[in-house]
């Protein structure tokens, strides 16, 4: 009998350590409460203390190497982003990404090191902050491999509408704008000018992304990870624009998990070289790794 209730403690007391280590998933992004640590990208990350400064969402996050001398995302590649039922996805780069944040009590995030990251991420801005649930880590290099389906995005027309069963998810051109380097915005006859093409450029595409949440989330379990958007080509650093800084090159998909569709807007950039910018432009999904802080769990 002191075997059985013995036996009986063990199991109860293991049931209820293993209950509060669980993490649940949002599209096979393990998650985790704001304060936690987690291992994503290689890298032992926690971010913390969730608070806003006028139109902007502010987190601090702390982040070395998973193991030593082992491989992890580069800082640079480091893109955080805003969890919740938002209008439209609203993300940051790890490193700069407070560069329009006019608070001096901010420090923004640094890499003295190349084993340390820490410091404050930026995200906005962004008028209805109720709606924020949580923030998510994910890195613009990192592809599961054979995961994906890269389309053509040309002037004047972007993408096609591509076909539900190369992803799990529909994705539709909603707005192209084309510019010169200068800002000079171009239009459709300038295909026919010759001179028209020439130095360096950049195009806004607007996308509209749309699928079954139930299909997105098994589809998700079965890559290892959500699926990211990238445009390109793009170029490092600081781009031709400020709105290409502002909307980046990719982005998540990580909708709001208790909606029954994933109905996404996005607007990315290509830039670099006008022809290849604007021409020759590629939209691709491609599964990703990433990591969910949540303001709650």
């Amino acid at each position: 009998m002191r075997l059985i209730v013995l036996l009986a403690a063990i199991m109860l007391a293991a049931t209820s350590c293993a209950g509060g280590d669980d993490r649940t998933d949002v599209y096979s992004a393990p998650t985790a409460v704001l304060g936690e640590s987690m291992a994503v990208l290689g890298w032992n990350m926690s971010v913390a203390n969730l608070r806003f400064d006028a139109d902007y969402v502010l987190v601090d996050i702390d982040a070395s190497p998973s193991q030593e001398g082992g491989e992890h995302a580069a800082p640079a590649d480091v893109r955080f982003g805003l969890y919740g039922a938002l209008a439209h996805p609203i993300e940051a780069d790890a490193v700069g990404g407070c560069g329009d944040v006019t608070n001096l009590d901010i420090e923004p995030v640094s890499t003295t090191t190349p084993d340390r990251m820490t410091g404050t991420v930026c995200l906005g801005p962004l008028r209805d902050q109720s709606q924020v649930r949580g923030v998510y880590a994910y890195s613009s290099k990192d592809r599961i491999a054979g995961t994906t389906a890269a389309y053509p995005a040309a002037f004047p027309v972007g993408v096609l509408p591509t076909n539900e069963n190369d992803t799990g998810l529909t994705m539709k051109t909603t707005s192209v704008d084309a510019f010169r380097a200068d800002g000079a915005k171009l239009d459709p006859s300038a295909l026919g000018d010759p001179t028209a093409f020439t130095g360096n450029g950049y195009m806004l595409i607007g996308l509209e992304i749309d699928g079954l949440a139930a299909r997105y989330r098994e589809e998700s379990a079965e890559r290892g990870g959500p699926l990211m958007v990238v445009a390109g080509p793009t170029i490092d650093g600081r781009g031709l624009s400020h709105a290409c800084d502002k909307y980046g090159a990719s982005v998540l998909v990580l909708p709001e998990a208790s909606r029954e569709r994933v109905q996404v807007q996005v607007s990315l950039c290509t830039q670099g070289e006008i022809n290849n910018a604007l021409l020759y432009a590629t939209v691709s999904m491609t599964g990703t790794h990433a990591a969910l802080w949540l303001v709650d769990a």
